[in-house]
């Protein structure tokens, strides 16, 4: 199994939470850590300063308690902006930042953010360059492909990254153009690979341990970033460690355990969010630990209309406790 580093940060394994807006809060990032990934890293943060007054960027600003080193993405389209987020994060306490050209949706694309910047090389040199020299920690890239299949330009902003002196690179084997919709490709991540000396890590469709241990073997990448499998299933990150380093699979966890995890989440939401806020992030957790429940979807529309979180956890009590008299368990 690779060893990965970051700058100076040498991770405990190679297995990275990918950053996805609205679901790697604090609560996420910390439950996955615990659950055997190397390094989580934080939603995305905007670059624009001005904006981090709103309750949304200080819920994504807040890293008590995480452990080293902490990752904070930032995003936006101006060299000098992006800089002065850098340098704000580090202060704030970042250990890591990590650049956002990897997101497809259009209220980031839009802005010339995102996938989106792989369309101006020139601006992505100017961005690198500001950002790296803005700050004195690890500067790492996630980005896609290309812009679309005609531009598969990854290959050549990598090359430019690291002349830049960022330290790692994350790419999500998909297009701009391709969204989330087909199958992710590893090729151009294993000519990106081949062709710098800084760490490479795959992202896109890593489901599975063989799946992980394939992309590894394919691309030679020095790690994995796992993003939307990890989705109600947290303890897929020792599911994978456990294979590559043996070969073989991990039980399922048991019922008792996955109540658990599920209640102590529902907590960590609730605690960090406070209640009105909680309650409504914690029904989209839930909907996916129990997506493959055949019993589960009649459970989750009547979870979705409540609104009180002792009512939470007492249903999911219940829910666990019908399980375990006499219904089959789907983990």
């Amino acid at each position: 199994m690779p060893t990965a580093k970051i700058g100076p940060y040498t991770l405990p394994n190679p297995l990275i939470v990918a950053p996805m807006a609205g679901v790697t809060d604090r609560p996420f990032r910390l439950l996955c850590r615990r659950m055997g990934a190397g390094l989580a890293v934080s939603e995305m943060v905007i670059a624009d300063s001005k904006l981090w007054h709103t309750r949304k960027s200080k819920f994504r600003l807040n890293h008590t308690g995480e452990p080293e080193p902490r990752s904070v993405q930032i995003a936006g389209g101006d060299p000098e902006m992006l800089a002065t987020a850098a340098r704000k994060n580090a202060e704030l306490g970042a250990q890591i930042i990590d650049i956002n050209m990897g997101c497809p949706a259009k209220k980031v694309c839009n802005k010339a953010a995102g996938s989106a910047l792989m369309r101006d090389e020139k601006l992505v040199g100017e961005i690198l360059t500001a950002v790296v020299n803005a700050v004195d920690i690890p500067v790492t890239l996630k980005m896609r492909t290309g812009w679309n299949h005609d531009h598969r330009n990854a290959p050549t902003i990598a090359r430019m990254a690291e002349e830049a002196g960022i330290q790692a690179l994350a790419i999500h084997g998909r297009t701009r153009a391709d969204k989330y919709n087909g199958d992710a490709e590893y090729d151009t991540i294993a000519e990106v690979k081949a062709q710098v000396d800084i760490p490479v890590f795959a992202n896109g469709d890593i489901d599975s341990p063989e799946k992980a241990r394939h992309v590894l073997q394919y691309t030679g990448a020095d790690g994995l970033l796992i993003g939307r499998a990890a989705q109600g299933r947290p303890w897929i990150f020792r599911e994978i460690l456990h294979f590559l380093e043996t070969g073989k699979h991990l039980p399922a966890p048991p019922m008792d355990e996955v109540e658990q995890i599920l209640a102590e989440h529902l907590d960590a939401l609730h605690g960090f969010y406070g209640e009105t806020m909680g309650v409504r992030i914690a029904r989209k957790h839930v909907g996916w630990y129990l997506q493959t429940h055949e019993q589960g979807e009649q459970f989750r529309r009547r979870f979705n209309a409540i609104d009180c979180a002792l009512e939470q956890r007492d249903s999911i009590q219940q829910y666990f406790e019908d399980l375990r008299n006499g219904e089959v368990f789907a983990a």
